[in-house]
């Protein structure tokens, strides 16, 4: 169902499932994180689409989940987000927060995405909520992820075998400014008559967005993707052996969906679809942890779980590569202001 969040209510929701306020095992949701982006100076001072985090809070009162999952930008757990965290803690006062600073790249993904999270235990709950255990160490590369990908067609269409894997239209002089950037390297690269003009002006050690005009490193991890993965001009989305962007399907395989996952809609939809996804693998990690508890039938199992993780257990990755768990520590609640 596709509706307005501010006009849908907690019983619409009950209503169509089926379900009476309170039963509902979990409620998950990610207001719109582009007004608390640390990308945009002073941007949580005014844009209208962080109120929605207000339609959140409101939802979970009138639904009452048993846990509810929150999930917003790392900034957001920090200065940038602390009004709606205290509206938070005095609406949902009969729930435990428990603040989550999470990187992808823990959860077999070559991205180093850090998001925040916020999980809500229903006081009463009797199992105790750990963060979810590290899953790939070390981390995954971007050459271990796109490895097999044959070369999108050169004449813009969609690959036969691999869906969404298609190139962007880029302009001839930005492939060749592209060319003479190296992995790792950026705009600072290019030679200075080929560089555009607002480059020109700049001084080469004084900042200025490195990453534009940015190659990836084809044995390390990428930056976070958004929905602006198919240019050179939006950040470090230049593919590492190839003079050009990523594809949606490259995009797409290091936010962790399987090739089987098809997007559907114009250029921008699929690329919002992509870009402002919680990655799967790193969803259900947390997925997995929230439905222990709601398994859970004691008033602690930590010593039963602690004893499994301390058992060598092993995850294979999207890419098939095997790697041993290990236990990340779980933040208090005052990690969050």
């Amino acid at each position: 169902m596709v509706a307005d969040a501010t006009r849908l209510s907690g019983s619409q929701i009950l209503d169509r499932i089926g379900r009476s306020r309170g039963e509902l095992d979990v409620l998950a949701g990610g207001p719109p994180c582009q007004g608390f982006s640390k990308q945009k100076k002073g941007a949580h001072r005014g844009d209208r689409r962080n109120a929605l985090v207000l339609e959140f809070i409101r939802l979970v009162q009138e639904v009452k989940p048993r846990f509810f999952l929150f999930e917003n930008v790392a900034i957001f757990g920090q200065k940038r987000g602390s009004a709606y965290l205290t509206e938070m803690r005095t609406r949902l006062a009969e729930y435990d927060l428990i603040p989550q600073f999470l990187n992808a790249a823990d959860y077999g993904l070559a991205q180093t995405r850090r998001r925040f999270f916020i999980v809500g235990k229903r006081s009463g709950e009797p199992a105790v909520f750990e963060s979810p255990p590290v899953l790939t160490s070390p981390w995954m590369t971007v050459g271990e992820v796109l490895d097999g990908l044959p070369e999108p067609p050169w004449d813009g269409s969609v690959h036969p075998d691999f869906p969404n894997h298609q190139r962007a239209r880029v302009t001839a002089i930005n492939i060749e400014r592209f060319s003479h950037v190296p992995q790792g390297g950026g705009w600072r690269d290019i030679p200075y008559e080929l560089r555009i003009e607002a480059h020109k002006q700049m001084r080469p050690n004084a900042g200025g967005w490195p990453d534009v005009y940015g190659r990836l490193k084809w044995d390390g991890q990428c930056p976070t993707i958004t929905g602006g993965f198919d240019s050179f001009t939006r950040g470090r989305y230049g593919h590492p052996l190839q003079d050009r962007p990523l594809t949606p399907r490259e995009a797409a395989r290091l936010q962790g969906f399987p090739d089987t996952f098809v997007f559907l809609g114009n250029r921008g939809d699929i690329r919002s679809q992509i870009g402002n996804a919680v990655p799967p693998p790193l969803a259900r990690a947390l997925g997995q942890e929230i439905l222990r508890c709601l398994q859970s039938n004691r008033p602690s199992d930590a010593g039963q779980r602690a004893q499994a993780v301390a058992e060598p257990r092993s995850r294979t990755s999207p890419r098939g590569h095997t790697n041993s768990a290990r236990v990340r520590k779980q933040p208090s609640c005052d990690a969050a202001p």
